[in-house]
Parts: C-alpha cells; structure tokens; sequence
C-alpha cells in the first residue's frame, strides 16, 4: 500500500494542551462561581468541550452549560490556547514528513477557530493541507466518527491513516475505514489495544514508519496455496483486538 493522505488528531498527538485547557475550564467555573463536580486532570482532555464541561456540573446545575462553555471560550480562544506545549520530536516528525511525497492534515474534536490559531502561532501553517473540526462543517457534526467519514470520502487517498492517541480515534478510524496508528505518549493510556505494529513509540519512529509506507512495494498476491491453508473469508491474522486495529486494505492490482 503507498500512502499518500496522513491525518493527526491534535491534542495528545501533536501537542499537549491539558495545561492550557484545564486552565480555561478552571477560569469558567470560577467565573460561573460554580465547583467543578471533578478533578480537572488531563483524562477529561479529547471529548467535545460541552460533553466534558456537562459532565463535571451536577444536574441541578446543568442550566449553566452555555455560560460555562462561553467562560472558557473567551478564555482559551484569547490567550490561553498559548500555553499548550508541543510534545518532543513533532516538529522534526513534521519537518521530515514534509519532505515526502505526503499530504498532512489535522482532525480534531477541538473546535475549528482554537485550533487554526494554534497551528498559525506553532508556525506549522507550511506542513498541513487541511485542518478540520467537528464545527468546520455545517450544521456541525456530532462526533469524530461523521467527521473522518466526511474527511476520507474528500481525500483522493482511499485508505489514509489517521494517527490518534484515544480509544475514540482508533474506534472512529475503523468505523471510517482508516487504518489507525496509535500514539501512546498522549492522554489515551493504556485504553487503547492495536497490534505492535501499529504503535509509534516516538514521532521519531513515525518518520521512519511513514518512509517505508510510502516507498514500499506493492504486497504480492497471496498464492492459491496460502490462501487454501488460510481458509475462504478469513484475513490474515495481524494481532491485537480487531474492532481497534482495522486491517490494511490489499494492494490494487
């Protein structure tokens, strides 16, 4: 399979914004003077941001979620997304991608306007050919799943690889089709279940994984032989827990 069409989730693949966001949920609800009915720790990070800000209100306070989701913002879009951090190695993963025969682009739940700033304020405006939200859409759409549906069915590659560090990403790509790479340095812990193959342990190793996708050859046509040991209908047995781990779809002929 040649790849032509790679896609990033954004926090906890590319950056880590869970300082920077924490901070704007904290500066809602103390705007809203209202407790947040959990910890804000970096596990709340990936979700919509009004699924997670409903879920830290109780009930009886469940009326204040448009106050608390326009607190945070106002603070986030004006200064706050600044302090997210870039994890090590991304820019040179991006620099040395940059240099292949790739397109780039970025699928994130976070919404579009924060997003676009932080791409423009990292300087990574030169490396991606698109940068897509739940709200670049119109209507918006409701979950990542209708999002990497709509962004592979616009792509000339058929089969991109969406690189993510949640369960949520690799069960989106699969149900869009996408073979999944799973970045365990961000916010997903040890959630998410693909097989070895498909894990960067360091963007560095990325480079390396995305240089041989793109120059490989064609996989040969598995002989009538194996294909009667294998068995009709059964695929070749990759490892891991399937409903995360799509198989590569076969080289054309």
């Amino acid at each position: 399979m040649t790849v032509r069409d790679i896609v990033f989730d954004l926090d906890g693949t590319l950056i880590d914004s869970a300082p920077s966001i924490l901070a704007s949920m904290q500066a809602a609800f103390d705007a809203a003077g209202i407790a947040p009915g959990a910890p804000l720790t970096p596990a709340l990070i990936g979700p919509p941001l009004a699924q997670t800000l409903r879920s830290l209100l109780p009930d009886a306070q469940a009326h204040a979620l448009p106050e608390l989701v326009e607190g945070f913002k106002r603070h986030y879009d004006d200064a706050g997304y600044r302090a997210s951090h870039v994890y090590p190695g991304v820019p040179e993963m991006l620099a040395a991608l940059g240099r292949m025969p790739l397109r780039l682009h970025i699928a994130t739940n976070k919404r579009i306007a924060p997003t676009r700033r932080i791409v423009e304020h990292l300087g990574w405006g030169g490396f991606f050919t698109g940068v897509y939200a739940l709200d670049f859409y119109t209507p918006a759409l409701a979950h990542k799943t209708a999002m990497l549906q709509r962004l592979r069915a616009s792509l000339a590659d058929p089969a991109p690889i969406y690189v993510g560090d949640r369960a949520e990403d690799a069960e989106a790509a699969q149900a869009s089709g996408m073979p999944f790479l799973w970045a365990p340095w961000g916010y997903g812990g040890d959630s998410v279940e693909v097989p070895a193959d498909r894990v960067l342990r360091s963007p560095s190793i990325w480079r390396n994984v995305a240089w041989r996708r793109c120059n490989e050859p064609p996989a040969p046509r598995p002989t009538p032989a194996a294909l009667l040991h294998r068995g009709p209908g059964v695929p070749p047995h990759v490892g891991g827990h399937p409903r995360h781990a799509p198989a590569l779809p076969p080289a054309q002929p």
